[in-house]
């Protein structure tokens, strides 16, 4: 009997690449390299490894969903990373069960290994036996943080869990120790004496470093009239010097992160909050970017110079918008001889505004939460940042500044790092597309948008009642920015050319710039050192560059000019790029993942308390809900929308009922109960209040159906939905975003495939 050989479906002996994204029920997926599509990875086959592990998949089946599903043929990388969670004595035996639920398995620790842990402590795990497909985790406790409800703790977790670097090197000690403890007369050599000049600084009631300041006064530019703009930046590159113990603390850092009640800085004190920062009445050294702007808001000459300052005030934003809208008021009287500095600064912000209006800049106007908690830690309330003129004329003046900078490293010909914001990608425009087309605005954006295309959308839209729904919409089709020595300009402030200039004291990538800004005015050319790179997120960004590359070119048209630079140079400032990108998003994420703990925390002992609330996001589990009174955000499961079935309009981007067409897209009003709290998890979980809520009798007008008396319960979701809904609840409101942007796309494009466009 002769037996036919069938080859295996294309693509099935195909071995693909990518990290490991552990799920918290056990099962995972491959984030693939090359972008493409995620892999689903079994229970089964997670057994034997750990989230962000790097492994080599072959692609098996599809499973019930129509996902591709892999099985595991090699782990190509296993990277170092400690595990955090609490140890356990349970039947005689020790474990720690993971605080980040998706690596899935407890890891055992051998009678012993312990070290000084007690039983609910929360310790730091070091990995001694990896994972095997019949065998658990072995591992060593490596440190001890204490207990779960001492204050502080979430951040002692978060540090750790997502390698934020906090303790300085001694070396980077040492040399801090050794820096003086105020401005010396040789510093003051060879540089600009503005000291007489009274530049104050603007920031925030908690702030603790202060690295900007900024003076204005009317002049005469060209033939008509104008200002003078000073915007000083602490000049830190003069006390880090390049390839120091600092320098190199300071790059692995990358950023300062930013927690409620605590920050790691990126340098040290001394300098973060003596040398380098710029307090009252004492001289400080600093780089400045000297402009006259004319009456239409734009930078008509610029300069940049090292100067010696001394602030004549230190000003909170309350403070100066007190002042701005009431010059004859209590503030104003305290602060008499500052006000006509003030007014013209006010002057200034209010021109350059007018020439971000001619831009077309995307202005979208985003609510940000601050919470303030009490001294153990808890959190008393969680309040709306408010941003008044005081902000917007600060934010302002630094564009600027940014903008000369940018346009100086360019006219210098001198390689360095641009703050790059690229416009959607095309998966990202069709989505878009046909989600404005659904809506039936009349308003759309071309192949090739223009910023001012979205401001059009944001303007014209304002008023309407669903206008958070399309703004948000508009905001999550952009892509995150980067910094890149490749400029291709920055989308959404609609400048040709942009960077990070003012914020050395917190930010690598400005520190870098004010070196090559040196380096230019001193006719030398600035080089790279030999700085470590290394993370997970570098690598992930750089395929995403290499994609972007390959997708339009080496070097994509741009109207900016290029600065020309040897491979290695490239190279060199990529790397930096990539590495500052990777930590600005570990910086976020650890934040994130900080506010998360601490609202769950906050939101169990409001367990059955009912709130109204809008709807942030719509996805095909449930829809998100920020509640008004608390800015605290929860998921109603699809399940726990009522008795009929729902379907998720991936074009619309809005849950609606079968029966009775109720809708819940963004912008929703609903009024929902705290039913659940997980706190490893960082989930909250919310109920659905239906009475006195009238969306299903008007739903059920819109129908054409009487919805008083009708006690139909309407189409049951089976069994198999809801186990299916439920596997997808632990998505976030961006990651639901993301699956169905791909899902979209790839219906679209089997819809072409099936029947060509003519």
């Amino acid at each position: 009997m002769y037996i036919k050989k069938v080859a295996p479906p294309s693509g099935l002996l195909e071995e693909i690449e990518g990290s490991v994204q552990g799920h918290r029920d056990g099962h995972g997926f491959l984030i693939r390299d090359n972008g493409e599509s995620d892999i689903y990875l079994s229970p089964n086959e997670m057994r034997a490894v750990l989230h962000k592990d790097r492994v080599k998949v072959r692609i098996v089946r599809q499973d019930r969903k129509g996902r591709p599903e892999g099985r595991i043929v090699e782990i190509v990388e296993r990277p170092e990373q400690p595990i955090i969670g609490r140890l356990l004595h349970e039947g005689g035996l020790w474990l720690v069960a993971p605080e980040d639920k998706r690596y899935g398995q407890d890891v055992m620790i051998p009678k012993g290994a312990t070290g000084t842990a007690k039983p609910g402590q929360v310790v730091v795990v070091e990995l001694t036996e990896p994972p095997a497909l019949f065998g658990q985790p072995v591992g060593r406790v490596k440190e001890v943080l204490g207990e779960i409800d001492d204050p502080g703790m979430e951040i002692e977790i978060a540090v750790r869990k997502y390698s934020v670097p906090h303790a300085f090197s001694a070396a980077c000690l040492d040399q801090a120790k050794g820096l003086p403890d105020k401005v010396l007369a040789k510093d003051r050599k060879d540089r600009v004496d503005l000291r007489d000049v009274p530049l104050v600084t603007i920031d925030g009631e908690d702030a603790r470093d202060f690295d900007d300041a900024v003076y204005c006064e009317p002049a005469k530019v060209g033939r008509g009239k104008g200002w003078r703009l000073l915007v000083a930046i602490a000049d830190v590159s003069h006390y880090v010097q390049t390839g120091s113990a600092i320098d190199i603390d300071a790059y692995d850092r990358a950023t300062s992160v930013y927690f409620p009640r605590r920050v790691i800085p990126m340098l040290p004190e001394k300098l973060s909050n003596g040398l380098c920062s710029l307090n009252p009445d004492v001289d400080r050294l600093c780089m400045v970017c000297d402009m006259l702007v004319n009456a239409k808001g734009d930078v008509h000459a610029y300069q940049f110079y090292p100067a010696v300052m001394h602030s004549h005030a230190r000003f909170t934003y309350t403070e100066v918008a007190a002042i701005l809208a009431n010059t004859r008021g209590p503030e104003a009287a305290k602060r008499k001889a500052r006000v006509t500095d003030l007014m013209n600064l006010q002057d200034v912000y209010k021109a350059l505004l007018s020439s971000r209006a001619v831009r077309g800049a995307v202005d979208f106007e985003t609510t940000e939460t601050q919470i303030v908690c009490d001294e153990s830690g808890r959190i008393e309330k969680i309040v709306p940042r408010v941003r008044n003129e005081a902000h917007r004329l600060i934010e302002e003046a630094m564009l600027a500044a940014n903008v000369c900078s940018a346009d100086f490293i360019q006219q210098g010909k001198h390689p360095g790092l641009f703050r790059v914001h690229e416009g959607p990608t095309a998966e990202k425009k069709d989505i878009l597309r046909n989600y404005l087309k659904a809506l039936g605005l009349g308003m759309n954006i071309s192949d090739e948008p223009h910023t001012s295309e979205f401001q059009k959308i944001v303007l014209a839209t304002k008023d309407r009642p669903d206008a958070q729904q399309i703004h948000t919409m508009l905001l999550r089709s952009m892509q995150q920015a980067i910094y890149t020595p490749i400029n291709s300009g920055h989308f959404g402030l609609a400048y040709e050319a942009y960077t990070h200039f003012t914020s050395p004291i917190r930010r690598y990538p400005d520190l870098l710039v004010h070196r090559v800004i040196k380096s230019i005015l001193l006719g030398r050319k600035y080089t790279l050192p030999s700085l470590p790179v290394r993370g997970a997120a570098h690598a992930n960004l750089s395929k995403r560059l290499e994609k972007s590359r390959a997708a339009k070119g080496d070097f994509p048209e741009s109207p900016a000019p290029r600065v020309r630079m040897s491979a290695g140079d490239q190279r060199a400032w990529e790397a930096a790029g990539l590495h500052c990108s990777a930590n600005e998003r570990r910086a976020d994420e650890a934040s994130r993942d900080v506010e998360a703990w601490l609202k769950c925390k906050y939101m169990r002992e409001h367990l059955g308390e009912e709130y109204s609330g809008v709807v942030s996001a719509a996805t095909s589990f449930g829809i998100f809900v920020t509640l008004d009174a608390l800015y605290v955000e929860g998921l109603v499961h699809i399940t726990e929308l009522g008795g009929e079935y729902f379907r998720f309009d991936e074009l619309r981007q809005e849950l609606r009922g079968e029966r009775t067409g109720i809708r819940y897209a963004i912008g929703s009003r609903v009024q929902v109960q705290v039913s659940r709290v997980d706190l490893d998890g960082r989930k909250i979980d919310f109920r659905l209040v239906h009475p006195g809520d009238d969306l299903v009798p008007r739903a059920m007008r819109d129908k054409g159906v009487l919805a008083q008396g009708d006690e139909g319960r309407g189409k049951k979701r089976g069994a198999a939905d809801r186990r299916l809904a439920e596997a997808e609840r632990n998505r976030s409101p961006i990651q639901a975003l993301k699956a169905s942007v791909k899902k979209a796309v790839a219906k679209k494009k089997g819809q072409r495939t099936t029947k060509p466009r003519r």
